[in-house]
């Protein structure tokens, strides 16, 4: 498994005033390059969220760097000294134990962040960030991160209602994997990860999606057949493919729509 790390502070990742230009869906945000203002494409949607005075706080500390299946953002018990806001891809919250074994308890898109307690002042994390869909994010380093937030309340108040979001998925995820059977917690998993990285084909195998909710890969292997048959999925080498996402929906457990929601009143208007 790799575990290289970009550096935000140093070339090894690209300054945001070297990207081309960047929205927000329809709307621009002006990140200030040098003395001028550039308009800008920002798909994550915590930072497009924030206001063109907020933003400039992060917006010349900012590098986006590529982040790669395989690579720890996040080791339980480090330091957290960057925080990433994922523009595509998606990033797997995973709690490890001492016999070897591992449990996903999130996921992380363009919806969030990884570190951001660090503007608040936490500096150790509690769980593993390990990429499961590479993508890009946009980097900044803990310290800057922090007196940025130090400066802004609207980045603050981000950062605590983030912190309850992700908390609520964390505990909804516990409760489904001890509660939940294996077919609907794998049609909530596929959907989730399929809105994490706007795409409806997964890149995953059988044996690692067991890994992640906690069964047996032939368990895995019983229920994609089965949704397979249902006309809900397809697969080929390395990839499960949603056909039908409505009716993955009613296979699906309550906790997708629970989480899902949970994460739009986020977003919504005050």
């Amino acid at each position: 498994m790799m575990q290289s790390r970009w550096d935000c502070t140093s070339g090894r990742g690209r300054r945001l005033s070297d990207t081309r230009q960047f929205t927000v869906g329809n709307r621009g945000r002006k990140m200030r390059t040098g003395g001028e203002w550039k308009v800008g494409k920002i798909r994550n949607r915590l930072l497009a969220s924030l206001s063109a005075s907020d933003l400039s706080l992060l917006g010349r500390h900012l590098h986006e760097v590529p982040i790669e299946q395989g690579q720890t953002l996040e080791e339980r018990g480090r330091t957290i000294d960057r925080v990433y806001f994922p523009q595509t891809g998606m990033i797997s919250l995973i709690v490890t134990m001492a016999e070897d074994s591992a449990l996903e308890v999130g996921t992380v898109g363009r919806e969030g962040a990884i570190g951001m307690a660090a503007g608040l002042g936490s500096r150790i994390s509690f769980i593993q960030a390990l990429v499961q869909v590479s993508g890009i994010a946009l980097c900044v380093s803990a310290s800057r991160f922090q007196a940025a937030a130090g400066q802004s309340a609207r980045i603050r108040t981000m950062i605590a209602r983030y912190g309850e979001v992700l908390l609520g998925q964390v505990q909804q995820t516990a409760a489904c994997n001890g509660l939940h059977d294996a077919s609907s917690r794998v049609s909530r998993w596929l959907l989730q990860t399929g809105d994490k990285t706007d795409s409806d084909v997964i890149p995953f195998t059988h044996e690692f999606l067991g890994r992640m909710i906690g069964v047996q890969r032939t368990t895995i292997s019983q229920v994609i057949g089965k949704l397979q048959a249902a006309g809900l999925v397809s697969t080929q080498r390395g990839q499960i493919h949603i056909v039908n996402r409505t009716g993955l929906k009613k296979e699906a457990c309550e906790c997708y729509e629970i989480v899902r929601r949970h994460i739009d009143r986020l977003f919504s208007k005050p």
